[in-house]
């Protein structure tokens, strides 16, 4: 009888901007190394240090294009001009090997690989409060009082989306919810 390998499970983590997702995941991968991160591609011209295939897949507008018309993504979405997506046949890939894979995307990306993939787990990082999350956005001192409003309005269509979402943990106390993380995707 043939061992079959066991086929990953996919997460999606979303949440509102400010609220620390970026540091939560840092952490939580840190302790998990064996946990997969997806890798987006965009149409977003490459940062100083980001490399194609670890930070992004970067393709121009018309590969893109083509990668639409072609289906090949499990979600997409135009932001400020440029398009990002995850690639179905990456994250397939990661799954055939037995990897658990999480998506770092918003609200409208997880509802769109939830029609496509009914078995992914969504899972939101609340913030502790709305206070606190402009807080944090203030605390950045990196955008202007318009975007910053901008921000809180969308976190107010997120928030109300995460009640569609399997899991809800507040980043309150990072470790606290690096070990929540850690419950919904490890056990």
């Amino acid at each position: 009888m043939k061992n079959e390998k066991r086929k990953g499970k996919l997460f999606v983590i979303s949440g509102c901007s400010g609220v620390g997702k970026g540091t939560l995941l840092k952490v939580f991968l840190e302790k998990n190394p064996q946990i997969e991160l997806s890798i987006s591609a965009t149409t977003r011209k490459p940062r100083p240090g980001e490399v194609d295939g670890v930070n992004y897949f970067f393709l121009t507008k018309e590969e893109f294009e083509t990668a639409v018309k072609n289906n090949e993504f499990l979600e997409w979405a135009e932001f400020n001009g440029n398009f990002y997506g995850t690639k179905e046949a990456y994250v397939e890939k990661k799954l055939n090997e037995g990897k658990n894979v999480i998506l770092e995307i918003e609200t409208r990306g997880a509802f769109q690989i939830k029609e496509k993939k009914p078995d992914v787990v969504l899972i939101f990082i609340l913030p502790p409060s709305l206070d606190e999350l402009e807080h944090r956005l203030r605390g950045r001192n990196t955008e202007d009082e318009a975007a910053i409003q901008n921000r809180l309005h969308e976190a107010y269509r997120e928030l109300e989306c995460s009640k569609k979402y399997d899991y809800c943990i507040v980043n309150d106390d990072l470790n606290q919810a690096v070990k929540e993380l850690e419950e919904v995707i490890c056990s």
